[in-house]
């Protein structure tokens, strides 16, 4: 039988034998996604990390608060405006605090920053034999094999002492931005018919601008570039343990698997649209909307808007992309870091204009949701619905939004992988109801 035939006469029989009822997860008392009924996660394990916090709890009753992101127990607004008076690079302040879970007094962060440059540059023949000779046209795919292949580049992949998976965790940070820098200039050449240009990572310049510095053909960027695109880092560090990425490098790591296949499983999970990928959506949208209706008209937004809720326009599922979060409920601190930067650019970039579209978006979203589903219906916009638009302001290529958040969040994943390794030595392992309807077994010859 052909192939095609066959799987076109099976896709309705996979869909039927594997779509469970969602009645059952009321009957058995489950969590579906991990949610309690209110929303709130289902606290699964224990972190020292980092902290999401966008409600608190008044006898028994859950209420909405402005939200509040901690790293290592310290305010990510604290530390966005901290490390800006000092005039040095907050993200990899953040890695260091991250890891090591304080922070770096200036010989420290000096002494880390020195060890992340001698560890940037690839493995030697990798960028020809890895990414070159096999581009691929999403650069988290290229990245995620990337990192497996790594593999094969150690001496010692399999050690879990610390000393060693510190050693790995700081050589995946350092050669993140290497990485998908790479990728997209042989994604560029390979598909786009662009010229390839592959430039070192350079010593002294930090994650930012070295990303700046090897996807641009001319090398160049302002130091108001190169600021915005750390703080970008800074903000996507980390989100919790809860997160998807990050609870799936708690699984992946409590099995006593190695450090390249634990973050690999993460930068999967980051990929989709659900996750790290929803930025890119939040762009298409903006995209959508500009052509069809005039978004510089209120009313007519406002309209366009409540049909893309309603399931008649863009794709159709009734989202408002970079609108509304899991926890955060009155905002989402980091958006709000990001809207002020996003202004400022604006303004630089004489694209006030299309600042306003997405200003009106985030105001006209919250009114539409509490028009459907009532006043206590809170919803805020998300880190995603500015940081796209930071991006394109900083002529990052679309294909390197989500790849950026992976080289920011891997740091996040490294500390929360240690973690891990050093508090808990059980394997995850939580249970399924099952609801099969029990069968005989019917012979070949009788069916």
């Amino acid at each position: 039988m052909e192939t095609n035939k066959f799987i076109c006469d099976h896709t309705q029989i996979t869909e039927k034998n594997n779509t469970i009822c969602p009645e059952f997860y009321k009957k058995y008392n489950l969590k579906y996604g991990l949610r309690n009924e209110n929303g709130t996660g289902v606290k699964v394990g224990i972190t020292k990390i980092s902290s999401v916090l966008g409600y608190v709890f008044d006898e028994g009753i859950k209420k909405p608060i402005d939200g509040k992101l901690f790293y290592r127990g310290i305010e990510l607004s604290d530390i966005a405006n901290g490390y800006s008076k000092d005039n040095q690079n907050g993200f990899e302040e953040t890695v260091y605090l991250l890891l090591f879970g304080k922070l770096p007094t200036e010989n420290e962060l000096s002494a880390f920053n020195e060890v992340l440059d001698e560890q940037r540059e690839l493995p030697k023949g990798f960028t020809e034999n890895m990414i070159l000779k096999i581009p691929s046209s999403d650069i988290m795919n290229k990245l995620q094999r990337s990192i497996l292949v790594l593999y094969s580049h150690d001496k010692d992949p399999d050690n879990l002492e610390i000393k060693n998976v510190l050693m790995q965790s700081l050589k995946l940070i350092a050669r993140f931005p290497t990485i998908i820098s790479y990728g997209y200039q042989a994604k560029a050449h390979y598909f786009d018919n662009k010229s390839l240009f592959i430039h070192s990572p350079q010593k002294g310049l930090g994650t930012a601008k070295n990303i700046l510095h090897m996807i641009r053909p001319d090398n160049k960027y302002t130091e108001t570039e190169a600021g915005i695109l750390d703080l970008c880092l800074l903000l996507h560090a980390d989100h919790g343990g809860g997160n998807n990425s990050a609870f799936a490098t708690h699984v992946v790591t409590s099995s006593g698997t190695d450090t390249y296949s634990a973050i690999a499983s993460a930068v999967g999970c980051l990929k989709g649209p659900k996750h790290g990928g929803a930025n890119i959506k939040v762009r298409e949208m903006i995209e959508d909307i500009k052509a069809h209706c005039d978004y510089k008209n209120i009313d007519a937004l406002n309209s366009y808007l409540e049909k893309i809720i309603n399931k008649e326009a863009f794709d159709k599922k009734g989202l408002i992309y970079g609108m509304g979060h899991a926890v955060y409920t009155y905002s989402d601190p980091r958006a709000v870091i990001l809207k002020k930067k996003a202004v400022e650019l604006a303004i630089e970039k004489n694209r006030l204009d299309e600042f306003e579209l997405y200003k009106n978006i985030e105001q006209l979203t919250k009114e539409l949701i509490q028009k459907s589903k009532g006043p206590n219906a809170i919803i805020c916009a998300n880190v995603d619905l500015y940081s796209g638009f930071v991006y394109e302001m900083l002529d990052i290529p679309r294909e390197l939004y989500t790849p950026i958040f992976a080289a920011a969040r891997v740091a996040g994943w490294c500390a929360h992988r240690i973690e891990q390794l050093m508090s808990d030595k059980k394997i995850i392992r939580p249970a399924y109801q099952n609801v099969s309807v029990p069968k005989k077994y019917i012979p070949l010859s009788e069916r």
